[in-house]
Parts: C-alpha cells; sequence; structure tokens
C-alpha cells in the first residue's frame, strides 16, 4: 500500500502531486526547491536554495522514518549549469561516502522562479 509523505518541515506541494510517495521501504520525493517552510519565499542566492532545497528533502524522508543517509539516487536540475560546483561543494558537506547516485541537469526554467531543484529516492529500513 502507497503512503503519501509530507512534512511541516518542507513546503506543501504546489501543484497535481503527492511531496513524497512510500511504496514498501522505497520513498519517491518529487522535487523540492529551496523554497523556506516556515515563510514560503526563496532564498536570494543559488547556495542558499541549494541547501534548503536538500533540507527540505531531508526532512521529507525524515517524516517518512528515514535519515538523509537512506537517500540513494538524486537528480538536480540547475537553470544555470555553472552552478554545478556549488551542488558539488555543499554535496561535499551534507553527505558522506558512498554517495548517492546522482543526475545534475540544466533546465530553462522552474516553478515560482527557483534556481535549483532537488529530488530524490531513498530506501529505508
Amino acid at each position: 500500500m502507497n503512503q503519501v509523505i509530507t512534512s511541516a518541515n518542507a513546503p506543501a506541494a504546489v501543484g497535481t502531486y503527492s511531496t513524497a510517495i512510500k511504496a514498501g521501504n522505497t520513498l519517491y520525493c518529487s522535487g523540492q526547491l529551496g523554497i523556506d517552510p516556515l515563510t514560503g519565499d526563496l532564498p536570494g542566492s543559488v547556495e542558499a536554495q541549494v541547501r534548503q532545497a536538500f533540507r527540505n528533502v531531508f526532512a521529507i524522508v525524515e517524516a517518512a522514518g528515514g535519515k538523509p543517509s537512506d537517500i540513494v539516487r538524486q537528480t538536480v536540475y540547475l537553470t544555470d549549469l555553472a552552478n554545478f560546483g556549488i551542488v558539488n561543494k555543499i554535496m561535499s558537506e551534507i553527505f558522506s561516502a558512498p554517495y548517492p547516485a546522482r543526475s545534475c541537469v540544466q533546465i530553462s526554467a522552474l516553478p515560482k522562479g527557483g534556481l535549483v531543484e532537488v529530488e530524490a529516492t531513498a530506501v529505508i529500513g
């Protein structure tokens, strides 16, 4: 049975999708912008948005009973691939080896004018 996962520490979905779905012990997190869940605002800098996007993903994983190290796969969407180094820097600070598998791609735009979006898959338990 699939379970919808939400967290008060991550923004609510801004469309017709679930924040995350837990199917068995696998958690599928929808993409998270760097929106501050308390204010609903996007920080001004790319680095701040990347950090907040990962905090949002971590909050969802934790709401599902997991921890950041349970994340096995991520996709990072950037509106400017020149910010790839910032993503790598932050990931090296918040993850330990073995790092999750990851794709990082440039796209033309994100909702709400976001500069980054992070989605994740985690295996919990």
